[in-house]
């Protein structure tokens, strides 16, 4: 007898006969896996344009002091970074989050007309623009955005600059970005002489030395050269920086809320169905059922409710990235893709956060009297 009684047969009887109470679980699963997918996947691809930034310019070491958004480096710090063996060049640079329009902010970049980090820009219209004078280069996607072009003038805190060149980053981070000379953003924020820190290309690695072992050298050396500074690998800094921290913070915060709505359904919905089905438990251990048998039943149940509900989440949260990813306010730092690691951590943690909810309903069903269970009405 109990070998007819399959285990997959008695979770889907339960699952379906309660269609709405079923549906509304999977709802609330599947907004928590699509809130982390949307969440965390924003946040990883805002990461993920950092490094490009970095990386498109050819930046390997970045020099600062304690803090991603401290501006009290000492702009002279970069001679001595230039006299270093290893280092080919060393740019000063400071970047702000400011108000163009009462609709559009972006980050402005400070940086010298000669500093490398311009030969990364390819130029669509204009020119470049020149130091000590109010000129500015915008990104081909700010420049959509507001409306400008070669020739226009834009007002940044109360002080008009000559749009001289419309550009096309190598990061989405620089397309929806404002570059200026250096000094006039120094003037513009009131920190004449100070920088956030220089961003350092290395002169080629000689023959036979790994890459990453000469990025930890050369970070060693600007480190005892320069103490008090924080000589950090461009992929590092990237992924520490507080921007970056902060919305991965804000990602796994509401994500992880989220998560335990929908934990909070799945034990409802458990233990309700242990509740209901007391009797039907009592007659399972009757025909010889063990305490297992119906620990794993329950269990069974629960697990399909986060499976089907984690590959729902997936579709929510793909969905609402690919949206992200065509929106103005959002499009330059969003990408709808979604790599595999990713799906497979959200589909991992529906699994085990329906595992999880329905433990304690479980261990109660499996420990019930067989006696008692059937007497109940």
């Amino acid at each position: 007898m109990v070998s007819q009684l399959s285990f997959a047969g008695f979770a889907w009887k339960n699952l379906w006969r309660r269609r709405l109470r079923t549906a509304l679980t999977l709802g609330g699963i599947a907004m928590a896996i699509g809130a982390f997918v949307s969440l965390v996947g924003f946040s990883r691809s805002f990461e993920h344009e950092w490094l490009r930034l970095y990386s498109s310019a050819g930046t390997d070491i970045a020099v600062s002091e304690n803090s991603f958004l401290n501006t009290s480096l000492d702009e002279s710090v970069g001679a001595k970074l230039r006299a270093l063996p290893l280092v080919e060049n060393a740019e000063p640079m400071i970047f702000n989050l400011m108000d163009l329009t009462p609709e559009v902010n972006a980050l402005v970049f400070g940086w010298r007309a000669e500093s490398y980090e311009l030969d990364s820009l390819t130029l669509l219209s204009g020119r470049r623009f020149r130091d000590g004078q109010p000129e500015v280069m915008l990104g081909d996607a700010l420049a959509g955005n507001l409306s400008k072009k070669t020739g226009d003038s834009l007002e940044i805190q109360g002080t008009n600059f000559s749009v001289v060149g419309i550009y096309h980053g190598g990061s989405a981070l620089e397309a929806d970005a404002v570059v200026m000379p250096l000094d006039e953003l120094q003037q513009l924020s009131s920190l004449q002489g100070k920088v956030a820190a220089f961003h350092v290309r290395l002169k080629p690695a000689p023959s036979g030395e790994s890459p990453e072992a000469y990025v930890k050298r050369a970070q060693a050396e600007i480190e005892t050269a320069l103490p008090g500074l924080h000589a950090t690998p461009a992929a590092e800094r990237a992924a520490n920086n507080q921007l970056v921290g902060l919305a991965h913070a804000v990602a796994w915060g509401t994500s992880t809320i989220a998560m335990m709505v929908g934990i909070l359904g799945i034990v409802n919905t458990m233990a309700m169905s242990v509740f209901e089905r007391t009797r039907e438990i009592g007659i399972l251990r009757a025909l010889g059922w063990k305490s297992w048998n119906i620990l794993l039943l329950i269990q069974t149940e629960a697990g399909v409710l986060g499976l089907v509900g984690g590959l729902l989440g997936i579709c929510v949260g793909w969905g609402a990235l690919r949206l992200l990813s065509v929106l103005p306010q959002t499009a330059s730092v969003v990408s709808a893709s979604v790599s595999p690691l990713h799906l497979l951590e959200a589909l991992g943690i529906a699994i085990f956060s329906g595992l999880v909810a329905g433990a304690v309903p479980a261990w109660r069903g499996a420990h019930l009297s067989p006696v008692e269970a059937l007497r109940h009405d």
